[in-house]
């Protein structure tokens, strides 16, 4: 037994022995930087991977093993191309015979811990250059970089910005820009290579309008440029009445989550709002969403910033993740570097043989080991691979905006450099104390009013208010195959200015969420249609709000209008009251069925009036004829026929001639029958007195006086008429408001005081003629007309009294209706009340109408003569 365990001993330290050379061989690999050798270097930190505390159960030796130290890392393969861009530029420059002539570039490259804990970690190895650093201690000083490139985040930059500044060493950021690294009373030696993003929240609004998304999430990081984009995007959504439904503040410490967890929004409960907002690095609203479950709710997430460095790994190892971002949107600008893209699909395993990060690179990707580098049985490259022969397994090969600042900013350093050396050169050496030696503060004159133009085209400058044309793509988070997504574009918003602007998406190929299977909508309240207005709702957000049909007259032909447009007064709005028709033109036409009646019921009363004339004349020698001055009952007779006739001036289409004619003629006809009525009433109270003492009052009988009343009435009204016709004639005039589609042509009378003096001068003569009549209305006579006198006043007075509130009721059309019907009404009771019972004396009761009958009531009542006496 004692052997057998001896035996397994001695197996197991050969095989540890041999382990351990083959640990030796790789780990002289294992090194915390990458470099290239050259006359001047430049440092550069990349966010290349994550560290991750193993549990402290695990005792693990990582020098004995770095593999393990490898593998406990979070590799971040999408920032690779930073790296590679980064060769690219220096290799170019080194190859550009007129930039830093006979002058080598190269870098060192470190890792750029985001951690609190390891921020300064990178930084201090490269002062003290190695990677066991040792504070205020340089061991490698002849290799001091003069440029320092950082990012991607600017809590780094501005974290080894103030430790940078005790050395002036120029820092260049390539991350996205930030107000508080443009702060040169902070950081006067830090220059930030991206240009500040002014039209962002702008091409997020567009989207956002293009869709109709009005109620809409939004989580955005805490921190300074968090709170910079939320301030900005707030101010955009207001002035176009976007409203958040909710705001969730993420940290970017995950560890902070156990403060944040308790308060933090539940996407669930907000069932309307199907759009979120995320601005901010993915690393921080993954556990937002890991601690709040994934909501049940899909949701169109809209991506502000490119957070896709952690997101694949992520994604590919968790396909609810897969789902869960599957239709989302991203904002991008890619940039297009000269030359990267055969840069890079030239790249073969070994390339750069010495660079640790490239040989994890191939091993992680593309399961294979370079040939240099052999470890733990991996296999080696196949001859002649390269990333052309395996440019679809990985994103690498596009360029992002990053990577464009990268190569912008390492040009904008070496020309720097150049100009400096150019400025050494013509000093001389006399005033050259550093021994031909640049040092750090030397760069920066000229790093700070650098202006060249690179291979693209683009202006290089550091003036952060440059005002540059921004190009946002617009992708859509695909699935590209069965367990990779993608981000595809879909779209782009371009701005060369706050007014000149562009935005395009091709909808056809959008891929929204499964659980969608039309264009989703984000909405408090559903738009309001054409035909209504938004009414706000009180204390609730703008996109809450009550639809309103367009009040009468007024329309809205778009939709979620704040406000009806009225039609104009010729025009009147559909049933919908989306559109405005045009109206027709109408008036009180023989066609209408009112006109047509009044015109029928005018020209019967005229036949009747002219029989009735006929009548008269046919027995103008009877006694009842006689009775009542037949001359005075003739013109009566023609005045009420003229006044029936007068409607048809009313009836018909208005013009200038007949707007004139309605009124005179009217005004005098009926002059002219009052007239001769109170003409008659004058006639019987005269009659009367003749028959008492007195000369006086029997010449002014016997001469006729009373025939001089209708002359002088006539004369009035004339004078009146020719006042009204002197000031204010009646015109022609429409009415667009009384009718709902129609325009009514009209008269309007023009002065309206006059014609009220026309009425009022009517009334008067009627009222004289009715107290007349009234006083004799009682005297006795066969043939005595003073109680129809009397009655056809009362009449004709309650006919106008009743018509001046009716005619001020109604509008269009029925207005002249009611004028034309107290016209026929007040003739009718005219010709009734006077005329009618004669012709049923004449007509029916001949023996009423004899001298017989005359003779007895005569001696009846022998005191009174009244009838010899006309």
């Amino acid at each position: 037994m004692f052997f057998l365990l001896l035996c397994l001993i001695i197996l197991l330290k050969s095989v540890l022995s041999s382990m351990d050379l083959d640990y030796y061989v790789c780990y002289n690999y294992w090194k915390p930087s990458t470099y290239m050798e050259a006359d001047i270097t430049l440092a550069a930190f990349i966010p290349m991977f994550l560290t991750v505390e193993l549990p402290r159960l695990i005792n693990i030796d990582f020098v004995t093993d770095p593999f393990i130290l490898w593998e406990s890392y979070l590799w971040r393969w999408k920032n690779y191309q930073y790296m590679l861009t980064l060769y690219f530029a220096i290799e170019e420059i080194n190859k550009d015979s007129h930039l830093l002539p006979n002058v080598t570039l190269g870098f060192h490259i470190y890792n750029a811990f985001l951690s609190n804990r390891k921020t300064l970690e990178g930084l201090m190895m490269w002062l003290s250059g190695r990677s066991e650093y040792i504070c205020n201690y340089k061991c490698k000083t002849q290799h001091k970089a003069l440029g320092v490139l950082s990012g991607t985040m600017s809590e780094f930059s501005a974290a080894i910005g103030t430790l940078l500044e005790l050395y002036k060493v120029s820092q260049v950021t390539y991350g996205a820009f930030d107000t508080v690294l443009s702060d040169k009373d902070t950081f006067p030696s830090l220059y930030q290579m991206s240009p500040k993003e002014r039209a962002l929240t702008q091409a997020v609004i567009s989207l956002l309008l293009h869709f109709g998304w009005k109620w809409v999430g939004l989580l955005v990081a805490d921190d300074l440029k968090g709170k910079e984009f939320f301030s900005q995007l707030k101010a955009e959504m207001t002035s176009e009445d976007i409203c958040l439904a909710f705001t969730q503040v993420i940290p970017v410490n995950w560890k902070s989550w156990k403060k944040y967890v308790p308060g933090t929004v539940n996407l669930n409960q907000h069932t309307q709002v199907n759009v979120a907002i995320f601005y901010g690095d993915i690393n921080d609203v993954l556990p937002f969403l890991a601690a709040k479950k994934v909501p049940v709710t899909k949701k169109v997430w809209i991506m502000t910033k490119q957070p896709f460095t952690y997101l694949e790994t992520v994604i590919n190892k968790d396909s609810d993740w897969m789902n869960f971002f599957s239709g989302s949107f991203l904002f991008s600008k890619e940039k297009m570097i000269p030359g990267l893209k055969n840069f890079l699909e030239a790249l073969t395993p070994s390339q750069y043989p010495g660079d640790l990060y490239f040989f994890k690179f191939w091993l992680d990707n593309f399961d294979c080991s370079p040939p240099e580098l052999l470890c733990r049985n991996h296999y080696p490259c196949p001859p002649n691979t390269s990333l052309k022969s395996m440019q679809e397994k990985h994103e690498v090969m596009t360029v992002s905006e990053t990577s464009y600042s990268i190569w912008n900013a390492v040009y904008a350093v070496a020309h720097a450099l150049h100009k400096t050396l150019l400025h050494k050169t013509e000093l001389g050496s006399h005033e050259d104390t550093n021994n031909g030696q640049l040092l750090p503060w030397q760069l920066h004159p000229f790093l700070r009013t650098i202006q060249v133009v690179n291979a693209a085209g683009e202006e290089i400058s550091f003036d952060k208010n440059r005002n540059i044309m921004e190009i946002y793509d617009i992708k859509n988070f695909m699935e590209y195959t069965k367990h990779t997504p993608l981000p595809f574009k879909v779209g782009e918003f371009v701005s060369k200015s706050p007014q000149d602007q562009g935005f395009f998406i091709n909808e056809v190929l959008i891929k929204w969420p499964s659980s969608f299977n039309q264009t989703p909508q984000s909405v408090c309240t559903p738009s309001c249609g054409p035909g209504f207005w938004k009414v706000l709702q009180e204390e609730r957000p703008v996109c809450c709000f009550s639809c309103v049909l367009c009040p009468e007259g007024h329309i809205s032909n778009q939709t979620d209008q704040k406000e009806c447009i009225p039609c104009q007064s010729q025009e009147y709005p559909n049933p919908e009251r989306n559109h405005c028709l045009p109206k027709s033109i109408i008036f009180l036409s023989f066609e209408d069925p009112l006109g047509m009646a009044l015109a029928c019921i005018a020209l019967g009363f005229c036949v009747i009036t002219a029989i009735v004339l006929g009548i008269f004349l046919k027995h103008q020698d009877s006694p009842i004829v006689k009775a009542n001055n037949r001359t005075l009952s003739y013109i009566l007779l023609i005045s009420i026929l003229l006044c029936f006739l007068c409607p048809f001036l009313f009836i018909g289409r208005p013009n200038t001639a007949s707007c004139i004619l309605q009124q005179i003629t009217f005004a005098l006809v009926f002059t002219l029958a009052l007239s001769t009525v109170l003409a008659k009433t004058i006639t019987v109270i005269m009659a009367f007195r003749v028959m008492k003492p007195g000369r006086t009052m029997r010449r002014l009988f016997v001469s006729g006086i009373y025939n001089s009343v209708i002359p002088i009435c006539l004369l009035i009204q004339f004078m009146l008429c020719g006042v009204w016709l002197g000031t204010s004639p009646p015109y022609i005039d429409t009415d667009a408001h009384s009718e709902h589609a129609h325009v009514i042509l009209l008269c309007n009378k023009g002065s309206v005081t006059a014609f009220y003096c026309v009425l009022a001068y009517l009334g008067t003569l009627a009222l004289g003629s009715y107290t007349v009549a009234f006083l004799v209305r009682n005297l006795p006579d066969t043939f005595n007309e003073a109680k129809f006198l009397t009655f056809s006043m009362l009449l004709f007075m309650s006919v106008w009294v009743t018509f001046l509130p009716v005619y001020h009721s109604t509008k269009g059309k029925a207005m002249v209706a009611v004028e034309v019907f107290s016209i026929l009404a007040s003739s009718a009771g005219l010709l009734g009340c006077i005329f009618f019972p004669k012709c049923y004396i004449i007509l029916l009761r001949p023996d009423k109408n004899s001298l017989r009958c005359l003779k007895n009531k005569k001696h009846q009542k022998k005191n009174y003569h009244f009838d010899e006496l006309i």
